[in-house]
């Protein structure tokens, strides 16, 4: 039977970082959370994004008033529906964020209605996943990024990435600074976050074969795919060359695949308008023949990583590991530097402390 929907509620959360953090084109000191309550059937499920408290706004404004009544269990339809709202709004940035929180938060109750955890009721392909570590911000210095890497080590993560283009002078050092802490088997990734040219990301991607570096991260804009298949096609064997994180809609998220631009795509479910855009853009890539990997927000992201069977990895952001563990009890652990799900617990098994977050409410 249908189970309507009976509310739609988002509230905006502003959380400072633990240090100054920046990457090749952006320096930042908060982060924000956008939280969506929807409600149906005596249960409350929970999504998210991060992204300007606006996309709360956004929310509240228009969804409640077209989602109310509509059947929870009938997410396609939902997520369809919101879609065509936001048309004249623009499908990607904050409507895009806006359609993720709330999609999330939905595919969360429709698991807890049905009483079952939200990987199950997904469908697994492994029953856990690997995560790399992800933060070596450009504001850290050489003692952080050995300390932040010692850290994931000790957690069995063999893999991580470090920040780079803010200082193109040094970044050739600080490469080696985070090879030396991980020692000279574990994977070691780089984010340039767009920052360089062409020519320029060429000539570092030869560089950083010295030090055994596997994946190069925005080299250039995402939105250079010219650029990006450039570089993929002339960079050194055995690095692969990805982005994807940007991608809001199916559609650039096709145009990537489709310009050969990448080896591994990135998709971010508080994005991608949600497990319901995840799904889609995984499923493009797999008749590509590429693989996908998670953007940030790991806790969010396991259900659905479990599902898609040509997952690569997980990024274990550092920012977003520590909002999900300061806010929500049922956070997934890291074992032997993989996430595995509580499958006992319905939906995806986070419950959002509201005593702890008081204090960050916009």
């Amino acid at each position: 039977m249908p189970v309507p929907i009976t509310g739609i509620n988002a509230r905006a959360f502003v959380i400072p970082t633990d240090y100054p953090e920046a990457d090749g084109m952006l320096e930042w000191d908060s982060t924000t959370l956008v939280l969506v309550q929807a409600e149906a059937g005596g249960e409350v499920g929970v999504g998210y994004t991060y992204a300007s408290h606006s996309a709360a706004t956004l929310i509240n404004d228009l969804f409640p008033k077209i989602l109310t009544g509509m059947d929870v269990l009938a997410i396609p339809a939902c997520w369809k529906k919101m879609c065509r709202a936001v048309r004249n709004l623009g499908n990607s940035g904050q409507a895009a964020c806006a359609v993720a929180a709330v999609d999330t938060a939905l595919w969360d109750l429709k698991a807890r209605i049905l009483n079952v955890s939200l990987c199950d009721l997904m469908g697994v392909a492994k029953p856990s996943v690997p995560v790399y570590g992800s933060g070596g911000f450009t504001t850290y210095d050489d003692a952080r990024i050995t300390e932040q890497i010692d850290g994931w080590l000790e957690q069995g993560i063999t893999m991580a990435k470090i920040k780079i283009g803010t200082h193109p002078e040094i970044d050739i050092d600080r490469v080696g600074t985070a090879r030396r802490a991980l020692g000279v088997n574990p994977e070691l990734f780089v984010d340039a976050n767009g920052a360089y040219t062409v020519k320029q990301a060429l000539a570092f991607a030869h560089r950083f074969t010295d030090y055994k570096v596997t994946w190069f991260e925005e080299p250039v804009s995402s939105d250079n795919l010219t650029g990006l298949r450039q570089i993929r096609d002339a960079g050194p064997a055995g690095m692969d060359i990805t982005a994807g994180e940007y991608g809001f809609t199916l559609f650039e998220h096709r145009q990537m695949l489709d310009a050969h631009a990448v080896d591994v795509l990135q998709i971010d479910v508080t994005r991608c308008q949600g497990y319901t855009g995840f799904m889609q853009a995984a499923a493009l890539a797999q008749a590509a023949n590429i693989p996908v990997s998670s953007h940030c927000a790991p806790a969010l992201h396991l259900p659905v990583c479990l599902h898609v069977p040509h997952l690569r990895h997980m990024e274990y952001f550092h920012d977003h590991v520590r909002i999900e563990k300061m806010l929500f009890d049922g956070a997934p652990l890291i074992k032997e530097g993989y996430l595995v799900p509580d499958r006992a617990q319905p939906g995806h098994g986070l419950e959002f402390r509201e005593k702890d977050a008081e204090r960050f409410a916009v």
